[in-house]
């Protein structure tokens, strides 16, 4: 039997700005979006029947859970129903990434199962069926499924092209367990709305990146998710405090923070560092990459060698 493979690599929000709020109650939202090596691995194989199985460090919750809710069901269920077929097909996904967090997460699992399903059924990914189920199954599922560094508007849908990330920048992500619904922190979110601000330029390096995110750049939902959740504020310090981080910031509604570095080692440094002193948090030392658009392998294929 033929198996596809996936990578649903976590998603950063490098800036998010909340631009204004529409009458039906969804945020207008811009955002530079890119990828860090961190992962889930979602596999797909042809079989006379659907089912799902999950494994993984972070599977617990999902385990719990009643199947047809989880995002990669709906991805795969949706997209079977939207090309007029059933949906014969086993899916595995590898949880690795905690629940919640503000990188993607449920996103970027059914984003990966739509690619991989779109190689397993030799169906464009950027087809309109694929496309407008998307949109519907969540804001950040059109970006995940874009794979690559881009800008997006309005509520998640609007997906533009962005500058290249350096190839030398190095992240660490750090998430202290906390789950964090994403409805709650806008609710809690108070203050004037922003105006875009999205790069036009290319950074050379993770400190030019670092100051050009710094630069009127920030994220709008900090804030109200800090004073949800304080222990956000000491998963910032713990990463400002660290040798070589230029920057510090939440991504998405949180809890996930993540640190910029110039240097590989001095990441792994830092992860190990916080791991030590927080050995209860979720910490992953990786790196940003640009495009993660094709990576789907056959059953014998190794993934990127990821760092």
């Amino acid at each position: 039997m033929t198996v596809i493979r996936a990578v649903a690599a976590a998603k950063l929000n490098l800036y998010l700005h909340v631009l204004g709020r529409r009458e039906d109650g969804y945020h207008l939202l811009d955002s530079l979006v890119g990828f860090a090596t961190a992962h889930d691995v979602v596999e797909v194989e042809s079989t006379p029947y659907f089912s799902l199985s999950l494994h993984g460090p972070n599977a617990l919750t999902l385990l719990m859970e009643d199947t047809d809710s989880n995002l990669v069901t709906r991805a795969a269920k949706g997209l079977a129903a939207a090309l007029g077929r059933r949906p014969e097909v086993t899916v595995k996904l590898t949880k690795n990434l905690p629940l919640a967090s503000g990188i993607g997460g449920g996103s970027a699992d059914a984003a990966a199962t739509l690619r991989a399903l779109c190689a397993l059924w030799d169906v464009p990914p950027d087809s309109p069926a694929v496309l407008d189920l998307a949109a519907r199954l969540g804001a950040d599922v059109p970006v995940c499924l874009h794979a690559r560094t881009a800008h997006f508007g309005g509520t998640g849908t609007d997906l533009a092209p962005a500058p290249a990330l350096p190839e030398e920048c190095w992240v660490v992500l750090v998430n202290p367990g906390v789950a964090v619904p994403t409805p709650a922190v806008f609710q809690a979110r108070d203050g004037a709305f922003s105006a875009p601000a999205r790069l036009e330029m290319e950074a050379a390096d993770a400190a030019e990146l670092a100051g050009l995110l710094k630069d009127g750049r920030r994220n709008d939902l900090a804030p109200a998710a800090e004073r949800l959740n304080p222990v956000i504020g000491q998963v910032l310090a713990a990463l400002e405090s660290t040798t070589g981080c230029h920057l510090a910031r939440m991504s998405g509604s949180g809890a996930t923070c993540f640190g910029l570095y110039t240097c590989a080692d001095r990441a792994v440094a830092a992860a190990a560092l916080i791991s030590r002193a927080r050995p209860r948090w979720w910490v992953q030392p990786g790196a940003l990459l640009n495009d993660l658009s094709g990576l789907e392998v056959l059953e014998g294929a190794t993934l990127l060698d990821w760092p």
